[in-house]
């Protein structure tokens, strides 16, 4: 008999025990006891793939991009072949200023007005009215070609210069992308004999 009550005075210990280890199991388990469900696990794999795209772009990409670059580069200079004004990027500090000047019956608006252009017509009709011929800097030829590109004015030439055709000279110029800065007349009004020739890349042709 004795024995018999001690075990029934140590049940509900242990009955608060078995509650106790069930309610700890069902703490771990999220409160309820049971896995969590596809759905939840699926929205956890979507959030994880939309973490993963927003990282940084793969090199393939940076590739991509560079080579968009290189093939503006490459329009850029057609388009200042054919005579175009460069583009924003490639402009250098000396035509920022200067009115673009794109053919023959476009002129400066005031006197002292800084004047660029690639139009052979243009260079051409302004050296021609100053009875300038088309030059180069002896001993700077390259394979035949004109290489240090000069105007000879009468007068104002050296012996350094050689004198040589538009042809091989346009096709100098055209070739380094060059632009020609020039004025039409001082701001005094009088003709004014001032160019130099511009490489957007390098600040000077």
């Amino acid at each position: 008999m004795a024995k018999a009550a001690k075990r029934s005075r140590s049940s509900p210990r242990s009955s608060r025990s078995s509650r106790s280890s069930g309610s700890s199991r069902s703490s771990r388990n999220g409160g309820s006891g049971k896995r969590s469900s596809p759905a939840k696990r699926g929205a956890r794999a979507t959030r994880k793939l939309a973490k993963k795209s927003t990282k940084k772009p793969s090199r393939e990409a940076g590739a991509t991009r560079r080579g968009r670059k290189s093939a503006g580069r490459s329009r850029q200079g057609m388009r200042a072949a054919r005579g175009s004004r460069p583009a924003g990027g490639r402009v250098s500090k000396s035509l920022k200023y200067s009115k673009w000047i794109e053919s023959p019956d476009e002129h400066e608006d005031r006197p002292g007005q800084s004047l660029a252009t690639r139009s052979h017509e243009v260079i051409r009709q302004w050296a021609e009215g100053r009875q300038a011929v088309p030059a180069t800097v002896e001993g700077t030829e390259h394979d035949d070609r004109p290489g240090v590109l000069r105007l000879n004015f009468p007068g104002y030439g050296g012996r350094d210069l050689k004198e040589v055709g538009w042809e091989e000279w346009f096709g100098t110029f055209d070739q380094r992308g060059l632009v020609f800065i020039f004025q039409e007349h001082k701001s005094d009004g009088a003709m004014s004999n001032f160019f130099r020739l511009d490489n957007p890349e390098r600040e000077d042709g």
